[in-house]
């Protein structure tokens, strides 16, 4: 038997309201990334910002600092439009040499991606370029999508990267909403993909959200 909690004037008391999404996410990285915002009024002066950081006290390579700058802001404003809310790029270094990565945020709308997370995967696999992994990672938080490909790199790379391309994404269902969150990682650095791709598996399993 169950206690009746109407209140004794004969009025109800009102159901409660469907919980809300979370507001907002926080993600663990590590550090020499930098962030990028992908709005319009902020976009060129952070890629700004991160140019002169890579170049400075270097005066003669114009030419290649230019060639960055505008890869990052066409890169930035077509994640904007495909509904990017954040870049990061790996400024880190391992010894002498760089660690080229970058991490593009998106929020993606209600659409097939509302499928449950194993649809989702066996979905992603069938429609999938050739050679695309799919596999589903088990989080306390949810289970994560993740595919992976490795693709040739494109002719006109600012960097001159003639390297594959290893690209991870990872698919996080946004609580108590259909909506999506992307987090989608590439690196050049083809001869230690497996170990960017197990650092790219613990960024995103580090992503915990606020209420």
């Amino acid at each position: 038997m169950s206690a009746d909690l109407t209140p004794d004037d004969g009025s109800r008391a009102a159901p409660p309201g469907p919980a809300e999404p979370p507001s907002d996410y926080s993600l663990t990285l590590p550090e020499g990334w930098f962030r990028i915002p992908l709005s319009p009024e902020e976009l060129d002066a952070s890629v700004d910002a991160l140019v002169e950081r890579q170049f400075e006290g270097v005066d003669d390579a114009p030419h290649l600092k230019r060639q960055i700058r505008r890869d990052l802001v066409k890169r930035g404003r077509k994640s904007f439009r495909n509904g990017g809310i954040e870049f990061y790029v790996s400024l880190e270094m391992g010894g002498p040499l760089p660690i080229p990565a970058s991490l593009v945020v998106t929020l993606v709308p209600p659409g097939q991606d509302a499928l449950a997370p194993r649809d989702l995967a066996v979905s992603l696999a069938a429609s999938g370029p050739l050679g695309r992994e799919v596999s589903i990672m088990e989080r306390l938080t949810g289970d994560i999508v993740r595919t992976r490909v490795r693709t040739e790199p494109e002719p006109d790379d600012a960097m001159g990267n003639t390297l594959p391309v290893t690209s991870a994404d990872y698919y996080l269902r946004v609580p108590r909403s259909p909506a999506i969150l992307l987090l989608s990682f590439s690196t050049p650095l083809d001869p230690i993909a497996e170990t960017m791709v197990e650092l790219f598996d613990a960024i995103a399993g580090s992503l915990t959200w606020r209420e």
